[in-house]
């Protein structure tokens, strides 16, 4: 997760996560990528079940979803140990989280546990009055899901006037008083539609969005072919930047992430060089700070049926079962070599991502992209769009 705003804005100074001790449990949310603990907020897919059935979903939620799903006391089992153990988020998904009858009194019971409870959703569920169920319960933040404007999210959805129900959500969160922000995952179908994204943001007074690069995994891999490429990649980086920098300058600031693909981080920062920016220094600190690609370490995933993944897009390996032991045994159980691994993916990367010079910031970026494209989990990320002049040490 990359901070554009936080960075090329410098909305975000080195001294504001120092001033924490860089320690999760103390950072306010803005500052969590920050940390030097680690601990992992934690995607919890509540459910697989969705009202929708996106062409991209690396769940592949279906309308019957699964029957296996942890029942309401063994979730706020979760969220006990999850606490205790020093989570500092839980995110809850999908599927669709919004179908799952107890998610209000989830989300509750982890809020009064002291823990930070967000959502990603499609938005479609989400009216009024479920708003300001929401807004009662203490929920830090809504991401909701759009892939486009109109007709072209209602492709990536697969149903019909899904954009303007999401739409509708997103202003009755607004209204309610919840932080609320999209959520695009960038491919060439829709990657002529981030002008439109940024409009939005400005139109309906939405104050966050999160760019995503496309990872291989469920039916994100049917999607590969569709995948930028790399100077289409960079392109749509510049234009990001260039549209989060033209509203900080208009003085209407939005906070603006691109998330899965961890050269950005050099990127921002070498552009910024060549610009002459007299921040570049700082953010080369924060990129250092925030290490990169964090699956098995600063992020986890706790699947409907219980099971543990490195992150929400690595489903195909378990680290074992929360009906078994708790996720916080799981977590810090080393003799699994491959969740030994992932503590310090550095060490154990292959080829150019080896090499770069770049591999302490980007932390050797995703490897469930580079095991789908390869079969090697720790062969290069072929995301990577850095030249070989860029990543020369």
């Amino acid at each position: 997760m990359i901070g554009i705003s936080k960075l090329y804005c410098g909305t975000v100074e080195p001294s504001d996560a120092l001033r924490y001790g860089r320690h999760s449990g103390k950072l306010p949310s803005h500052l969590l990528q920050f940390s030097a603990d680690k601990t992992p907020v934690v995607v919890w897919n509540v459910t697989k079940r969705c009202n929708l059935k996106c062409i991209h979903c690396y769940a592949h939620a279906t309308e019957e979803g699964a029957r296996d799903e942890l029942s309401t006391s063994e979730g706020k089992a979760l969220i006990d140990d999850l606490a205790a153990f020093g989570s500092p988020v839980v995110l809850f998904s999908g599927g669709e989280p919004l179908v799952r009858p107890d998610l209000l009194e989830l989300a509750r019971y982890a809020v009064e546990k002291g823990m930070r409870a967000v959502i990603s959703t499609n938005g479609t569920l989400i009216d009024s009055k479920i708003a300001g169920e929401l807004k009662q319960v203490g929920l830090s933040y809504v991401g909701v899901s759009l892939d486009g404007l109109g007709e072209v999210n209602d492709r990536f959805r697969g149903v019909k006037g899904a954009f303007d129900r999401a739409l509708n959500g997103i202003k009755a969160c607004r209204d309610a008083g919840i932080k609320v922000g999209l959520r695009f995952t960038m491919n060439r179908l829709n990657v002529a539609e981030i002008p439109g994204i940024f409009d939005l943001l400005e139109e309906y007074d939405i104050p966050r969005v999160c760019f995503y690069h496309l990872v291989y995994a469920g039916r994100g891999s049917e999607l590969i072919k569709e995948d930028l490429s790399h100077r289409e990649t960079r392109e749509a980086v510049d234009l990001i930047i260039e549209r989060t920098a033209d509203l900080h300058r208009r003085g209407k600031p939005k906070e603006v992430l691109t998330v899965d693909n961890h050269a950005d981080g050099p990127y921002l920062y070498l552009r910024m060089v060549r610009e002459n920016s007299p921040r570049a220094k700082e953010v080369l600190e924060l990129l250092e700070m925030n290490e990169g690609n964090s699956s098995g370490r600063g992020i986890g995933c706790v699947s409907w049926d219980g099971t543990v993944h490195a992150d929400q897009f690595w489903r195909h390996y378990s680290f074992g079962n929360i009906r078994k032991r708790k996720f916080s045994q799981i977590w810090t159980d080393m003799s699994d070599p491959l969740m030994m691994r992932l503590k310090d993916k550095k060490l154990y990367v292959k080829g150019r991502c080896a090499e770069c010079r770049w591999l302490p910031v980007c932390g050797g970026n995703f490897r469930v992209r580079a095991e789908a494209a390869s079969g090697d989990l720790w062969a290069c990320d072929p995301a990577c769009y850095l030249s070989d002049e860029e990543t020369a040490q």
